[in-house]
């Protein structure tokens, strides 16, 4: 198969001026002294749409004739994808339709309805949604926007890794969250061909681990889809134009679970004050989880490849995250069913120097006995040694303590 070359990455870059934003590259201490490395992240968070994918569809549309643009397009995606193709396609005049899984995040649908594509929900899954789109491409005669499996898509996100080099030219690694298969396609193209040193590493949820079984066989090998927080690289098969890029010109393919992907999300926010969704914080997650390896010398480039998160997915992977490193606790005790029983346990936890954001109390229990009541609280804490001080505070006073 041959490969996408360097020449039709750069001719993308001409068609996307004007269109899509250089994005930033940051340097981030505060993930470079976690992993021991120097390390800049490239912000495509911060690119219209909210991630990478609008660099891919509008090079394919450009691409189509008058004949097929006056057909319409047709994708599938659970987001981020739907909505680079309905941005693209509203730029150059061309009708969208777009099939997006039944749970995709609600501000992802929103959005691509307001870039102006009709919106179909089907199936339970990405692949569900993907089969619908090329079944109803085929009857309607559209043409079809694959999300990474087309040289043009692949051309137009090499122009990340364009952009990559040349801002830092010093780089030793570059991380790149692996769904299809497309993003990191193209920048390796581009990569590969300015920096042959430059070590190129993917990075796949544990969910969803598809490029390691299908490298081994040689051919794209279908896995079943597992439960992820990272919905945008949740892929059950690699495409085979990808799949020939990865095997040609990436290094390695690593993989990560949920539970570090989102602490990655909480690190971004908090440290490098950056929105990133699970799926475009996966190449932190694997530098974090010690996955990556062999940084090597110069800076390591994990690319932030989308930053179109749920509000409410992000609320809870920050409680998640603040719980974890013990700076937010929820506790239940019992007191007793009488007046000033309450502020008396609030008053030990001012002592012990928490920060009460929601209470609730319960009257109906097993372990209650007649008279008592089961109170919950949350708690703002300061760290792991200060929640155990609290709760052997609560102890001391004649509280019963149960985490959680």
């Amino acid at each position: 198969m041959e490969l996408v070359g360097l020449e039709a990455v750069r001719a993308a870059a001409e068609e996307l001026h004007g269109v899509v934003q250089r994005t930033p590259v940051e340097r981030s201490r505060a993930i470079g002294s976690a992993v021991g490395a120097e390390v800049w992240v490239k912000c495509e968070n911060l690119q219209r749409t909210g991630s990478f994918k609008l660099r891919g569809a509008f090079h394919r549309i450009a691409r189509l004739t008058a004949e097929e643009r006056s057909r319409g397009v047709v994708c599938a995606s659970a987001g981020n994808h739907a909505q680079g193709v309905a941005l693209a396609a509203a730029m150059q005049g061309v009708s969208a339709r777009v099939f997006m899984p039944v749970e995709a995040p609600l501000p992802k649908v929103d959005a691509t309805l307001a870039y102006g594509a009709e919106v179909e929900l089907t199936g339970s899954s990405f692949d569900e949604a993907l089969n619908a789109a090329m079944a109803a491409a085929d009857d309607a005669g559209a043409v079809f926007v694959h999300p990474f499996d087309h040289p043009d898509v692949i051309a137009g996100q090499g122009t990340v890794g364009l952009e990559l080099v040349e801002q830092v030219p010093e780089a030793s690694t570059v991380v790149v969250p692996v769904g299809g298969g497309g993003l990191i396609a193209g920048i390796a193209v581009a990569v590969r061909a300015l920096r042959d040193d430059v070590r190129i590493v993917g990075v796949q949820s544990s969910g969803n681990a598809t490029f390691r079984p299908s490298l081994a066989a040689g051919v794209p090998v279908e896995v079943g889809g597992g439960d992820t927080i990272a919905d945008g690289i949740a892929v059950k098969r690699p495409g085979e134009v990808t799949l020939a890029h990865v095997e040609a010109l990436v290094d390695d393919v690593v993989v990560v679970d949920d539970d570090v992907l989102a602490d990655a999300v909480v690190l971004l926010l908090e440290r490098a004050k950056l929105v990133v969704e699970p799926a475009g914080a996966a190449g932190v997650a694997a530098l974090l989880a010690g996955e990556v390896g062999g940084l090597g010398a110069g800076p390591v480039v994990p690319v932030l490849s989308g930053g179109n998160i749920d509000p409410l997915v992000l609320q809870h992977l920050v409680t998640g995250g603040m719980a974890a490193q013990g700076r937010y606790a929820t506790v239940r005790t019992r007191v007793a069913d009488a007046p000033g029983a309450l502020s008396r346990l609030l008053a030990v936890l001012a002592d012990a120097r928490a920060n009460v954001v929601g209470v609730s109390h319960h009257r109906l229990g097993r372990r209650l006995r007649l008279g008592q009541v089961e109170v919950v609280l949350e708690l703002e804490t300061r760290g792991p040694e200060h929640v155990a001080a609290l709760y052997a505070a609560m102890e001391d006073a004649g509280y019963p303590v149960t985490a959680g």
